[in-house]
């Protein structure tokens, strides 16, 4: 089993059942504010190991720091609508997530979450070992949406 775990955060499927994440383009509450979400990157074997995604919220605990890394993460492109593909509806972010320029190293998991709704997780994503980049661009792409593709899909 790897350091960090992995999934949609248990307490994000209650809080889109509540109005807590407005996800994809044209979706904003009624006070016309539209939710921004974040991609952050955390430290392999860190002190949230396992990263308790039962409890993940966005936080700079254990999240990796280095040259052109900015805290916090990357904002996510939430430019594509959720999708409902008979009973399974969907969302995957309309870009990927680049990091270009950056000097980090050991990490191993990217954390999704609402920085507009005080950090509320989305998902937290193993991307498969721990990783290092010197100088250069880390990206992390982004399925096709489908019903079997997308990167959240609630069946």
């Amino acid at each position: 089993m790897a350091a960090n775990q992995w999934g949609i955060v248990p307490a994000f499927k209650l809080q889109i059942l509540t109005g807590g994440h407005y996800l994809g383009a044209g979706t904003t509450r009624a006070t016309g504010v539209v939710d921004t979400f974040k991609g952050a990157l955390y430290t392999a074997g860190s002190s949230m190991t396992p990263l308790g995604y039962t409890t993940y919220a966005g936080s700079t605990a254990s999240e990796v720091t280095g040259t052109g890394y900015t805290a916090g993460g990357a904002t996510v492109t939430n430019a594509t609508a959720p999708l409902l593909y008979s009973s399974t509806a969907t969302w995957t972010p309309s870009a990927s997530l680049v990091w270009s320029g950056v000097t980090i190293s050991n990490f191993d998991t990217l954390g999704i979450y609402n920085s507009t709704q005080s950090g509320n997780g989305v998902a937290l994503i193993w991307l498969g070992g721990a990783q290092t980049v010197i100088s250069g661009t880390f990206t992390v792409s982004m399925p096709t949406p489908g019903a079997t593709t997308s990167l959240i899909q609630i069946a």
